[in-house]
Formats: C-alpha cells, sequence, structure tokens
C-alpha cells in the first residue's frame, strides 16, 4: 500500500480491483482542514478516464510492472505482433492498446512494453520517430508572412502538418507525445 501523497504523474496504481496511470496530480491544502489530493488517472485496461478526490492520508494499492524492450515485427489489422528483445517470445497486443499511436509504429521499430504479471498493458514509444513522406499537398506561395505550412501523408499513414519545403520521398523526424513534425531528416 502507498499513500496518495505519493502519486504523482505516471504512478500505478489499483483501485476497486482497476489498474490506473496517473495522468494529472494536485495536492490541495485549504486553510483550514485535511488537505486533498485530485486525481486524473486512465485505466489500464479500457482506457476509461477517473477524477477521483483522496483525502490526505488515503492508501492505494501499488502494483508490480514488468518492462520488456520489444521491437514491432507487424499488424495483421486485429493485433500488433512485437517480438522482446531478450526473450525472443512474440507478444500480440490488442489494437485499442495501441489506438491513435499506431500512425508511429514501423517494421522494426523499438519500444518498452509494461506488462502486469503476463498482461501487457501500456506501451512506450521513443519520443521521436523517422517516417517517409507518402503523400504530399501542394504549396502555395505568396503566404509567407507565417510560416506555411501543408499537410503530408507518411509512410504509416499518419497525417503530418509539416513546412512547406517538404516534398514526397523526403524522411521527416515526427514527436509522438504530439504527432507535431520536428525536422526533415
Amino acid at each position: 500500500m502507498i499513500d496518495v501523497n505519493e502519486l504523482r504523474k505516471g504512478v500505478t496504481f489499483e483501485l476497486d480491483n482497476n489498474l490506473y496511470k496517473v495522468l494529472e496530480y494536485e495536492h490541495h491544502k485549504p486553510g483550514r482542514g485535511k488537505a486533498t489530493i485530485r486525481v486524473k488517472a486512465r485505466d489500464m485496461r479500457t482506457g476509461t478516464i477517473l477524477e477521483k478526490t483522496f483525502n490526505s492520508g488515503d492508501r492505494v494499492q501499488d502494483v508490480r510492472l514488468d518492462y520488456h524492450n520489444v521491437q514491432f515485427l507487424y499488424t495483421d489489422g486485429q493485433f500488433f505482433h512485437f517480438m522482446d528483445l531478450d526473450t525472443y517470445e512474440q507478444p500480440a497486443i490488442r489494437e485499442e492498446l495501441i489506438g491513435d499511436n499506431a500512425g508511429y509504429l514501423k517494421e522494426g521499430m523499438e519500444a518498452k512494453l509494461t506488462f502486469f504479471g503476463d498482461e501487457p498493458i501500456d506501451i512506450d514509444f521513443p519520443v521521436t520517430v523517422d517516417l517517409e513522406v507518402v503523400e504530399a499537398e501542394m504549396a502555395v506561395r505568396g503566404d509567407t508572412a507565417t510560416g506555411v505550412t501543408k499537410k503530408v501523408v507518411t509512410e504509416t499513414g499518419l497525417a503530418v502538418q509539416v513546412p512547406a519545403f517538404v516534398d514526397v520521398g523526403d524522411v521527416i523526424r515526427v514527436d509522438t507525445r504530439n504527432g507535431a513534425y520536428v525536422t526533415r531528416v
């Protein structure tokens, strides 16, 4: 058991037989009375968001998680298949676990997979990933008072806003935290 004062962003805990990962944490101390801890957490199995307020001194169950470095192999439409770089086992991950981040996955890419027992519950991608542009809009010249951007589609199907000079065949670096263009490689 851990005290709720120890909860911080990224900490995983168990509450009512569900696993939650803290997204936001706020400690509130009024002038009188006990402090309260407001937590916004994501259910690791269903993806739903829980907003809960704890009183100072409350306790939640901490969990032991295992982390494995994996390499992405392929997707069959329903599952994403990875290979554990240490044991060479090939866990299959549900599409719901990857969610909108599927556009960052390309064959051979390494990631960190989080397991609770034998169940994969979360995946962490590298901060940036390099993707080739396969489709690009035509750039409009003349509007140079502000940064001119256009929409491109990468080899994985991810749509990204990029500067006007990026063309088909260029390799761009994309930030996996927010989907933003970083640089041309």
